[in-house]
């Protein structure tokens, strides 16, 4: 039975999450014409969700806003002259509007299906970060099986996706990470070169590669491990920012730049998105939730928090850790 009101995770200001998120209670509502009312099963926590709370992300919701860029739900009612077979069917959550709620509305049409045999856990994560993996390996190289790579904040969403992405098209990839405990579970899920991201990285790489360097860097860090991934390119190599975790930034390394003809570019999925139509963000969608499917990748999960156990979710979110923090319903008393 669905209920008149639920639980909604938003914010009526900008600030940090902590302090200006609140639990409100609010209207289910009813599904119109042509949508479709979906329950919410499972709602990641991303950085770029931190950055929308506070204002530092490029696109900002209007206020008050529901947190949350991606998740899972199942349809659980159809408005008017809206096909009944929908009922049940398991779809991404509309991220335009937030995740973190328990019911929202989404347009039959603009549904994108997701494969019902796979955990929600693994669906709330299936589209942001691994589709942002698979644009930054066939978009700005073409990469060649025993082509090498090199990434850093390996042990990220999007650097496990990299890690297992890479090794289907049979392409090396080097893993920089910041702690020691992380090598064996990447190794586990793949990752044969993992290294410290620190000075003698570069010089690593180099003598790994027999000096030829790699043809791709994706950096989600900035400063100084930026600088190192642009030293490990080899002549003619491009350089993907698409993060920037420490805040510091990006600088340039002349020598590089000039002598070795290195490329400096940007990636940001929103922007690549609003420029393709849903028939090209469904076909794009179908090649990262295919091996997903197949059971060829997987993605981390930390821990999970119901909405009422929001400030927990949000501590553990910000403590080290490999895997995502979820937001999961309450559970329905038998």
């Amino acid at each position: 039975m669905i209920p008149d009101s639920q639980r909604a995770l938003r914010y009526h200001e900008r600030g940090e999450p902590l302090d200006v998120l609140k639990l409100d209670e609010i209207a289910v509502p009813e599904p119109g014409e042509g949508e479709v009312l979906l329950e919410m099963l499972a709602s990641a926590i991303h950085p770029s969700d931190m950055g929308l709370i506070s204002g530092s992300y490029g696109n900002l919701r209007e206020l008050p806003a529901v947190g949350g860029r991606e998740g899972v739900g199942k349809v659980v009612a159809v408005g008017p002259k809206t096909e009944e077979k929908l009922l049940g069917k398991i779809c991404s959550l509309p991220e335009g509007k937030g995740t973190w709620l328990e019911y929202s509305i989404a347009k039959a049409e603009e549904l994108i299906l997701l494969p019902s045999l796979v955990p929600p856990e693994q669906l709330a994560l299936a589209i942001i970060n691994p589709l942002t993996a698979w644009r930054l390996l066939n978009d700005f190289e073409y990469l060649r099986p025993d082509d090498w790579i090199v990434q850093n904040a390996a042990n990220s969403a999007v650097g496990v996706s990299v890690i297992q992405f890479a090794k289907r098209l049979g392409v090396n990839v080097f893993n920089l990470v910041r702690r020691e405990e992380i090598r064996k579970p990447l190794n586990e899920l793949g990752a044969n070169h993992v290294l410290i991201d620190d000075e003698d990285s570069t010089a690593a790489i180099r003598d790994l590669t027999n000096g030829a360097g790699c043809r791709l860097a994706l950096n989600s860090v900035g400063g100084r491990s930026a600088v190192r991934l642009a030293k490990s390119l080899s002549s003619g190599g491009v350089h993907v920012t698409f993060g920037a975790m420490t805040g510091e930034h990006v600088r340039f390394p002349t020598r590089n730049l000039i002598f070795d003809d290195v490329r400096f570019v940007g990636f940001w999925l929103d922007q690549w998105k609003r420029s393709r139509d849903l028939s090209a963000l469904r076909n794009a969608a179908e090649e990262v939730l295919q091996p997903l499917a197949m059971t060829e990748i997987r993605h981390l999960v930390d821990s999970t928090y119901t909405l009422n156990q929001f400030q927990d979710g949000l501590k553990r979110n910000a403590e080290p850790r490999l895997g995502k923090v979820l937001f999961v319903p309450e559970k329905k008393p038998e």
